[in-house]
């Protein structure tokens, strides 16, 4: 028997089946696939046949081998995605080889995909099968109320699609949100489905959409352009109080999300619509935020206040921690920093205009 000092902070596993180290987070996922990978803490007592194993392998000899052929516009998962994500990108790469054989990413490259998936009720919130199509050469996803309906009861533009994981909000490890934009302002649309490879596939073929539709529109731009601009994550999430234009009104609890530079407010985290949307510029254009509110301000009852102040009017909002506040000036100062793109201005002079 050989021990084995590794100085290393992390990882702290490895797979003695696979031949690659990795954190304690992904270990915890291997563990469900030990027909596929036999996983080991570097702290244990490791023999002789072991250490060839990893020093034969490696992780960029792996990485060669079972990512080789991984599409552009697959998502690869960070350590902050959901569980469910990170499972499997493992189980497509090492249990289901999906990346050296390319015929085996035909559900979600093929440009078509055709499905049920449970969706919830704009207005009874119960999750009902709907049909779904995702047609690139249609450039939409659409939906369909009744399996033999002909027309669909909406259809989502690729060009605003958006998908995002979201599943401690909608109460399922594969819930996903999928948001488009509906004359102009954002719809919600929550689905699973109980299969959680069905589900990442569906969200792949949307990214693939996405990154065929992009392609043909900056005909100029790489893939490392485009990539960032398939699917997005909310910035920000989270209740906060808010009061009228006129800051006369009391405060009321409303629950936002932070997307890009719209921030929108929900009664409830699962409405289709937003009560309203919050255009967010750039400090070059006069936008700012502020820690606290006017002192003249009343009717709030969370203490730690946050202003912003747009070349139009001031919003107040007020969160119920420092710890919140802090985070979500955060996520308006990151915005407000960031130079505006061409395309922006004609955002925010639409919400000037609105009514």
């Amino acid at each position: 028997m050989l021990m084995v000092v590794v100085r290393i902070r992390e990882p702290d596993w490895a797979s003695l089946t696979l031949g690659v180290f990795v954190c304690q987070a992904c270990s915890l996922l291997h563990r469900s696939i030990p027909h596929i990978s036999r996983v080991k803490s570097i702290q244990d007592t490791w023999d002789a046949s072991d250490v060839e194993l990893m020093a034969a392998t490696g992780n960029n000899a792996a990485k060669a081998k079972y990512e080789q052929k991984v599409p552009a516009f697959y998502y690869r998962p960070i350590h902050s995605d959901c569980k469910m994500l990170r499972e499997q990108w493992i189980r497509a790469k090492y249990e289901r080889n999906e990346f050296e054989f390319i015929e085996k990413q035909e559900p979600y490259s093929a440009g078509y995909r055709e499905g049920f998936l449970w969706k919830r009720g704009r207005d009874n919130g119960q999750f009902l099968s709907r049909k779904f199509i995702l047609s690139e050469r249609e450039g939409a996803l659409k939906y369909f109320n009744k399996q033999d309906a002909r027309d669909p009861k909406a259809v989502m533009k690729i060009e605003t699609l958006n998908a995002t994981f979201q599943p401690a909000k909608i109460g399922n490890p594969c819930g996903l949100q999928i948001t488009y934009l509906k004359d102009n302002s954002t719809r919600n649309i929550f689905v699973y489905h109980s299969d959680a490879k069905e589900m990442v596939d569906w969200f792949n073929a949307i990214r693939a959409a996405r990154f065929h539709y992009l392609q043909v529109a900056f005909p100029g731009a790489s893939d490392e352009e485009l990539v960032p601009k398939l699917t997005r994550n909310f910035m920000k999430e989270g209740f906060m109080e808010k009061t009228g234009p006129k800051h006369t009104e009391g405060f009321k609890k409303r629950w936002f999300t932070m997307d890009d530079r719209r921030l929108m407010y929900f009664k409830d985290p699962l409405d289709a619509y937003a009560r309203g949307e919050v255009f967010i510029g750039s400090k070059e254009n006069s936008y700012t935020v502020l820690s606290g509110l006017p002192s003249s301000t009343q009717g709030y009852h969370w203490n730690h206040g946050i202003t912003i102040v747009t070349p139009d009017r001031k919003f107040l909002f007020a969160c119920e921690t420092e710890a919140e506040q802090r985070d979500w000036i955060s996520a308006f100062q990151r915005v407000i920093n960031r130079p505006m793109r061409p395309q922006e201005y004609a955002v925010e002079a639409h919400f000037k205009h609105k009514p």
